[in-house]
């Protein structure tokens, strides 16, 4: 609408005598409830006028009307100018603009961004926190992608630290050389069995010295289990090969379960990190900070810095005993990636849990002097509950994420066959959509929500074919695509224009011309969400147009073929919002 704030700005200087910027001008869509596709804010031009916001506004209207082709009346309502476009205007954009091939995307704007997410430990299985973290992590990196950023996906592995060891121990201990085939467990399930049944040894053994006269905070420390997982831990900084190869094994266990995960889920990475890489790197930079005076040395020979002018605390970067601590890895980490990439973002997909760690990670970065640092963005997320309520791995009440992805195509299957909408499909074609269907009711449903919102995940409402999910989405999609086949249409064929069109016509083209600006925003703010809605709007607008206008059935070939075009568009965009998002859309159903 640049030739709306170009008009408005002469507007101002021929009405008002005043110089302003474009920028300076508010333009938003006019709300639903009043008449109009553009209101500009007048309260802002008031103090040029001298004239009360609804003199003002029409002053600047009467001017618009004249003075621009494409703007046919006005209405203001107190501080808001609402304008008006000609249907003329509309088709030139429907013609010129939406129906073009290159509809929906950005070219490349020579910037590198990475996204990392997922960030697993190798002593669990994936669950549902991890479910929302890989969604929002790929989502993003799909949107910035469609904005023409060069994007790289990474993952970065926890795969080493006290709570890997403690997997490693129990089933050392308990384990009776069990393996994912002699036991038929997917190998992250089996490692993350043992996490469990350290969880409970160790519990045992706490309770049985407080009965021997131990306060907790002693029988913690002093419990032989999680001292043998401490040694474990000292032997594995030290390479040990037995530690190794065991270390070694379940990970390639728990690697062969993530990934059967990460491809029901539908996602992936360009770069894995693994911390067992990044934790010496990181301690290279603890020796630096000392010698610059950004860390300091302890009595005990712990290294910390000291954030408290910052607003922060004492943070510790490097234990006495010489292991390091989580942020001791990141900062090895963030080394590690820029020095690989040199990318001009890095965004951080992490639970808002760690939201001080990050704080305090970003900060020493740029006291170490990282220019790159300013970079570095912690996309921060509220956790996913159940109606059950929330979890905790190491008590084996985890809501697993291949649990998960069963029941929702279970509940896609039960929804679909009820509706009757796959009774003539092939039993491989059915076993596809109910994953298609209940892949995009769980994934609209985590990504519909703003990320930094903590939301409560529900599996029967997701896969409702009429509310505000996915599968209505979907849905739409297929019903579109029927119309097209059923009209024999084809994207090369050549249609006469035509001269009008009606209110809802208008409407969806409305629509899908602010598909670009929702494309960005959702850029600018990481939030799939913004798409997410979008897209669920202009399903509901196409269902709206379906109902009311005859598409088929149309008096004229000329409209028929515009309503035909408009419905590929439509799909066009739908589909590539979807896939932004994730989530794939049925050609049928």
């Amino acid at each position: 609408m640049d030739f709306i704030l170009e008009a408005a700005v002469r507007a101002v200087k021929t009405l008002f005598a005043t110089d302003i910027s474009a920028e300076s001008l508010s333009l938003q869509q006019t709300r639903k409830e009043f008449e109009g596709d553009i209101t500009i804010v007048v309260f802002p031009l008031t103090k040029f006028s001298q004239k009360p916001p609804e003199q003002t506004g029409t002053v600047l209207g009467e001017f618009l009307v004249n003075e621009v082709e494409a703007i046919e009346s006005f209405n203001v309502i107190k501080g808001f100018l609402n304008l008006s476009l000609k249907n003329s205007y509309w088709i030139n954009v429907f013609y010129q603009t939406i129906n073009q091939p290159d509809f929906g995307s950005f070219p490349s704007n020579g910037k590198k961004v990475m996204v990392e997410y997922s960030s697993p430990n190798t002593n669990k299985p994936l669950h549902l926190g991890h479910v929302r973290n890989n969604l929002l992590g790929y989502s993003v990196a799909e949107i910035l992608k469609a904005n023409g950023y060069e994007v790289i996906k990474a993952n970065l592995v926890n795969d080493r630290g006290i709570h890997i060891c403690k997997s490693m121990i129990a089933w050392e201990k308990f384990g009776n050389g069990e393996t994912p085939e002699s036991s038929g467990l997917k190998g992250d399930h089996l490692v993350g069995k043992y996490y469990v049944i350290f969880d409970k040894e160790y519990k045992k053994q706490i309770e049985a010295l407080k009965n021997q006269g131990e306060t907790e905070e002693q029988a913690k420390k002093n419990a032989p289990l999680i001292k043998e997982a401490q040694e474990m831990l000292q032997k594995w900084e030290q390479g040990d090969e037995h530690v190794i190869a065991l270390w070694k094994k379940m990970n390639c266990w728990v690697y062969a379960g993530f990934e059967e995960t990460y491809k029901k889920l539908g996602v992936d990475f360009d770069q894995y990190y693994y911390e067992s890489n990044t934790y010496l790197s990181g301690k290279d930079i603890v020796e630096e900070g000392l010698e610059k005076g950004v860390f300091f040395k302890k009595a005990d020979g712990s290294v910390w810095i000291d954030l408290t002018a910052e607003g922060l605390d004492e943070k510790l970067v490097l234990r006495a005993d010489g292991t390091s601590v989580y942020i001791t890895q990141d900062l090895g980490t963030a080394q590690l990636k820029y020095n690989q990439y040199h990318a001009d973002k890095a965004i951080n997909v992490v639970g808002n849990e760690q939201d001080y760690h990050f704080k305090v990670l970003f900060l020493i970065l740029k006291k170490l002097g990282r220019s790159w640092a300013e970079g570095l963005y912690h996309l921060s997320y509220g956790m996913v509950d159940l109606p059950s309520g929330k979890m905790k791995s190491r008590e084996g009440t985890v809501v697993d994420a291949d649990d998960l992805i069963a029941e929702m195509e279970a509940t896609a299957k039960g929804q679909t066959d009820i509706l009757g909408k796959a009774t003539d499909f092939p039993e491989e074609e059915k076993q596809n959509l109910y994953h298609i269907i209940g892949m995009g009711a769980l994934k609209y449903f985590l990504l519909k929500v703003e990320p930094k919102k903590r939301l409560l995940f529900d599996p029967n409402e997701s896969v409702d074919f009429q509310g505000h999910t996915g599968p209505f989405i979907q849905y739409t999609y297929a019903r579109i695509r029927s119309v097209l086949n059923k009209g024999g249409f084809k994207s090369d064929t050549v249609f006469m224009p035509v001269k009008t069109v009606s209110a809802v016509e208008k409407d969806l083209i409305i629509q899908l011309e602010q598909f670009p600006a929702f494309l960005t925003e959702a850029a600018i703010n990481y939030s799939p969400a913004v798409i997410a809605n979008y897209v669920y709007e202009l399903a509901k607008l196409y269902n709206k147009f379906y109902h009311e206008e005859s598409i088929l059935k149309a008096e004229e070939e000329m409209v028929k073929g515009f309503r035909l075009q408009l419905s590929y568009v439509a799909a066009n965009s739908i589909k590539k919002a979807m896939q932004m998002l994730g989530i794939e859309v049925p050609e049928r159903m």
